[in-house]
């Protein structure tokens, strides 16, 4: 397999998942949130080229870019979803576990850092409750 078919297929694989998260009720309005798709695609397969192939194509943190996106606690288990079905269907089964190890272990990382306080009732938070 040569390097321009293996980054078609990530960049396939980026594609499919956006597509995917375009159908789910709420990763929906959050996708459309984002101004330069095609600009975004590509960010994005430079990141899973790094992460799986260790290409140095993408040099940043995703971690400050979402700390920016409003989206709701449950997308990171919609999120996955799309994610686990993007790559079984379009990667290699070998690039398809460790794209899942990773994703896993981001969105673990995220949820954590994203939403580190509980309400009262125990819902996850962005924000401190103060409580009575």
């Amino acid at each position: 397999m040569t390097d321009s078919e293996r980054e078609a297929r990530i960049y396939h694989m980026v594609e499919r998942f956006y597509e995917l998260g375009d159908q789910d009720p709420v990763l929906a309005p959050v996708f459309a949130a984002i101004p330069d798709r095609p600009g975004h695609f590509r960010i994005v397969a430079d990141f899973w080229s790094h992460a799986l192939y260790g290409t140095g194509r993408y040099q940043g943190s995703p971690f400050p870019v979402h700390m920016r996106i409003d989206f709701p606690f449950e997308a990171f288990e919609r999120w996955l979803v799309a994610f686990e079905q993007a790559v079984s269907e379009v990667l290699t089964p070998m690039e398809a576990e460790i794209a899942l190890q990773r994703a896993r272990h981001m969105t673990q990382s995220f949820k954590v850092g994203l939403f580190p306080f509980q309400t009262a009732d125990g819902t996850p938070s962005r924000h401190l409750q103060r409580r009575s």
